[in-house]
């Protein structure tokens, strides 16, 4: 057993934490159903009555999951009040970050001035939520006072426009948060988990090794096994949902806001019936008009509705992400 020196450096901790900024970024073309069924055997009336998107935002050729956290990252500092030398931390969540190496990141916090601690990470639709929570250990760990979190996609760069299955699902943008110090709790412990054993269910279709030996492979898209993912969600995850509730020590009588990840219109509503949420409680629907954008879903979703008055700074939330891996999680907030 290794016992340290009394006078080795440590964290404080001890500390609570807070969302205290919050921003969306939305590319300027905006994608209609009828467009995506240019190349896809489907209509406008069969997309709306299986997920409830309308249209969605598509970023331009050479827009980059980079530039988009850039945008978000400064909107989401000045919303807190912050400039970005006052940020530790980097938490990057993206899945169409097109470089295996090095991680997005990083280039971020370069853009903005910093040469902080910056990393990605891969947990798909639930990144974003997976990202507050590891920020907000950190603050009340005292390893850092304010942590930016980004939630980006670019995911036109990974979907096969021409697959029946998935073409009409997803859009790009950023969603970003940044995690400060606080003197009351107003993150709720986090609840998260995977199931790995569905790992096929969302997924890649080949591995980069395959591309670079099989001439036939043009390029990996995302596939998704629809029906599947729907039946975890609403079974599964709205479980986990109620346990983040638990945790937090809260009802769904208690809630002013909730924000699923937006995946599917149809998974939202049921989310709202299998957890019993109340007519009173505001729930995110950015799915119609912003389509599935992954990990900035949920980001997006909030600072959309905090600008347009649909909720407000004070209000109680709860958050939980969902998605490839199979990865979820959850926690209840304070809008900031």
């Amino acid at each position: 057993m290794v016992t340290l020196s009394p006078g080795l450096g440590t964290t404080t901790g001890g500390f609570h934490s807070r969302i205290s900024g919050i921003a969306g970024y939305r590319p300027e073309r905006v994608v209609t159903n009828d467009e995506v069924c240019e190349q896809i055997d489907s209509t406008d009336e069969w997309i709306r009555e299986r997920t409830g998107i309308r249209t969605r935002h598509r970023a331009a050729p050479d827009e980059s999951v980079v530039d988009m956290s850039e945008v978000v990252a400064r909107r989401a500092i000045d919303h807190a009040g912050l400039t970005p030398s006052d940020i530790d931390v980097v938490l990057l969540a993206t899945v169409t970050h097109p470089y295996q190496t090095p991680a997005a990141a990083p280039e971020v916090a370069h853009r903005l001035g910093l040469t902080c601690m910056a990393i990605d990470i891969s947990a798909a639709c639930a990144g974003y939520c997976h990202g507050i929570g590891l920020a907000s250990d950190m603050v009340r760990a005292g390893s850092a006072v304010n942590v930016l979190v980004i939630g980006v996609e670019k995911l036109s760069d990974f979907t096969d426009p021409t697959d029946r299955t998935i073409a009409f699902i997803f859009g790009d943008g950023a969603g970003a948060a940044v995690v400060s110090r606080s003197e009351t709790p107003q993150i709720s412990p986090t609840v998260w988990g995977s199931a790995g054993d569905q790992h096929r269910v969302i997924s890649q279709d080949d591995s980069w090794v395959d591309v670079r030996h099989n001439p036939d492979i043009v390029f990996p898209t995302i596939k998704m096994q629809g029906q599947t993912v729907f039946r975890w969600a609403v079974w599964s995850v709205a479980k986990h949902a109620q346990e983040t509730l638990d945790r937090a020590g809260i009802t769904a009588g208690d809630l002013d806001v909730f924000v699923p990840h937006q995946a599917n219109l149809r998974i939202v509503d049921s989310m709202v019936k299998t957890l019993g949420i109340p007519d009173h409680v505001t729930v995110a629907r950015d799915i119609v008009t912003t389509g599935n954008t992954s990990a900035a879903s949920i980001p997006l979703a909030m600072s959309r509705m905090l600008e347009e008055g649909e909720i407000a700074s004070g209000d109680l939330a709860l958050q939980i992400g969902f998605g490839a891996g199979l990865a979820y999680a959850g926690q209840v907030v304070v809008v900031p």
